[in-house]
């Protein structure tokens, strides 16, 4: 068949009406999606329809590649920007924490950068002794067999502890490198600091009261399954850092004003750390005062008073959490330091009191469940007696 010069030119337009909409479609999906579907826009540019095509271009306010690649890129400078703020901050924190723990060795020992003094093994192994109060086994020279002989010792302690080390390889300590380090001495202070502190608040917190009906059931006869047992344990089981922030709520909740969420912008005004002091030690805070004052001035008042007055190692600056997004670490292991300081409290002779006071109202209930308990089973029985006489 002969094709007309007419049809061969309207097949020509056809094909570059066809090629320019694809062009376009593929422009708008590249951005992210066009208005209108490829067929669409084709239909509009082949039938004619210039202008809408026109305004349709026009139209589209979405951003061209570049400039999505340049938000894309500060997204990702921030993130990166954040990321070393908060080690910076965990390497401060932890190497005074560590400060504090060595000064109890014997003998003591310091460390003033944390990712090179590391390397030695020797300092891992003083602070575990420190932490466990165990002897470990060491090699007493500084070449690198036996710095590298001395940090295989302690995460090979770490791993009879039952403790995960999660990509944490001799190698990358040796090597100094952060993200290792930083989570290394995070797994150990949350296990031998935090959870160990918190687990003594948890136990405490989370044991049925005295008034339950747990200890005297509704059966005299009845024995819980063995599973039960297991499941109660669960269920009064709870994690570290729930317990470390239940315990911080605690502190804080004769303030009414002041919400204790999180362990990041919960304490950036530092009132939180300022009620936990006050429900230690009301005569040290005015938290009337406090109210009035900056973020920063109640935080450097809050850490200030904690060094000289129940002295708490200085772990953090004003700096660290007046900041958009504060380092949870960071907070979390200062703030275990208050935890482990009420524990220091001596038993009062009135606290005492009332234990034994509320012991003894326990015991009278339970005797009173008993009593119950007994009645109704021997109405029960002698009820069984009266139906089998009576057939």
């Amino acid at each position: 068949m002969i094709r007309s010069k007419a049809a061969e030119s309207e097949s020509e337009v056809k094909t570059s009406h066809f090629a320019q909409a694809k062009q376009f479609h593929d422009q708008e999906a590249m951005w992210g999606g066009g208005l209108v579907t490829f067929t669409e826009v084709w239909q509009l540019k082949y039938c004619g329809n210039e202008t809408i095509f026109l305004n349709l271009n026009m139209a589209s306010n979405k951003p061209p590649p570049a400039a999505e690649d340049q938000s894309s890129t500060e997204i990702d400078d921030r993130h990166i920007s954040l990321q070393v703020e908060q080690e910076n901050t965990q390497k401060k924190t932890f190497t005074t924490w560590i400060n504090s723990q060595l000064a109890k060795h014997v003998p003591s020992s310091v460390i003033s950068d944390l990712y090179t003094d590391i390397k030695r093994g020797h300092v891992l192994l003083d602070l575990l002794e420190v932490l466990s109060g165990q002897q470990l086994p060491r090699e007493k020279g500084f070449n690198t067999f036996q710095c590298r002989s001395n940090i295989e010792n302690a995460l090979a302690f770490l791993k009879n502890k039952s403790i995960k080390l999660i990509n944490i390889h001799v190698a990358d300590i040796i090597e100094g490198k952060p993200s290792i380090v930083l989570g290394l001495i995070w797994t150990i202070i949350s296990h031998f600091h935090i959870e160990e502190l918190a687990c003594t608040f948890a136990c405490s917190y989370n044991q049925p009261s005295l008034d339950s009906s747990s200890v005297v059931g509704s059966s005299a006869t009845a024995s819980p399954p063995p599973k039960r047992s297991a499941k109660v344990k669960k269920r009064w089981k709870m994690s570290a850092k729930k317990a470390l922030l239940l315990w911080a709520k605690e502190q804080c909740s004769m303030h009414g004003s002041i919400n204790v969420a999180d362990f990041r912008t919960s304490w950036r005004n530092g009132l939180a750390f300022l009620a936990v002091i006050h429900a230690l030690r009301p005569d040290l805070i005015d938290m009337d005062r406090a109210k009035c004052r900056s973020n920063k001035e109640n935080l450097k008042e809050a850490f200030r008073i904690a060094e000289h007055e129940l002295s708490i190692p200085r772990l953090l600056e004003p700096e660290d959490v007046d900041v958009i997004d504060p380092d949870e670490k960071s907070i979390m292991t200062y703030v275990a330091q208050f935890l482990q300081y009420s524990r220091s409290f001596p038993v009062t002779e009135e606290d005492l009191q009332g234990k034994v006071k509320e012991a003894l109202g326990w015991l009278t209930m339970q005797e009173m469940k008993l009593k119950k308990l007994l009645t109704d089973t021997e109405n029960e029985t002698l009820c069984k007696k009266y139906q089998v006489s009576s057939i």
